[in-house]
């Protein structure tokens, strides 16, 4: 689904961060997947708040890969490329917007900076394949696309996300989702305003 925009969800976003933050530290590969990227507004958030997080040294070290079904092939060069028009950027905080992006060249197009674009690795994937694309990932984000599952595929999918979880990894979902009863085994929530999990 490509809905979504910048900074959308915050609040969740910055709660990911903060607890994933102090599992990674010291460590030379961090690895995130962000299941259902879309067009890349969220991902690229996911990214500027653990840039601003992390600083500049511990950011390099981050590898974010980003997924989507993209059935049009439209989704993978706009991500790659990193180009969102003025109009899509107008809810990031002015100081953040001056520090990761810069005049793509077309009036009115912006492009963020490389050292964000060269953490993204994006690639075709469908989650129903229930073939994950790797592991021992930190943290696992799967927004706007369990709802168009049915609660079966929901349960395999997310069955999936644990095998591929590193121990005491985590899990995000959409606030309206809930995690089906039948993974409370796998699974402890860390917080009480998100869908936000830990592996168990």
């Amino acid at each position: 689904m490509a809905f979504t925009f910048f900074f959308r969800d915050l609040h969740t976003i910055e709660l990911m961060v903060n607890h994933v933050l102090p599992t990674i530290a010291g460590r030379s590969v961090v690895r995130i997947w962000d299941a259902g990227c879309a067009m890349g507004p969220e991902l690229y958030t996911i990214a500027i708040v653990f840039s601003e997080k992390m600083g500049y040294f511990g950011f390099k070290n981050l590898k974010i890969d980003a997924t989507d079904l993209d059935e049009n092939n439209t989704f993978g060069s706009i991500v790659t490329a990193g180009v969102y028009p003025a109009e899509e950027l107008s809810r990031i905080p002015r100081e953040i917007f001056k520090k990761y992006f810069e005049p793509e060249g077309t009036p009115g197009q912006f492009r963020i900076i490389e050292s964000l674009r060269n953490r993204i690795n994006f690639r075709k994937h469908d989650l129903l394949s229930l073939n994950p694309i790797g592991s021992e990932y930190s943290l696992i984000v799967c927004k706007n696309v369990l709802l168009h599952f049915t609660h079966e595929e929901r349960i395999n999918v997310i069955k999936m996300y644990y095998d591929s979880l590193a121990p005491g990894g985590y899990f995000a979902m959409e606030q309206t989702q809930t995690l089906p009863s039948e993974l409370s085994s796998l699974f402890e929530k860390v917080v009480s305003d998100a869908q936000l999990f830990k592996k168990k």
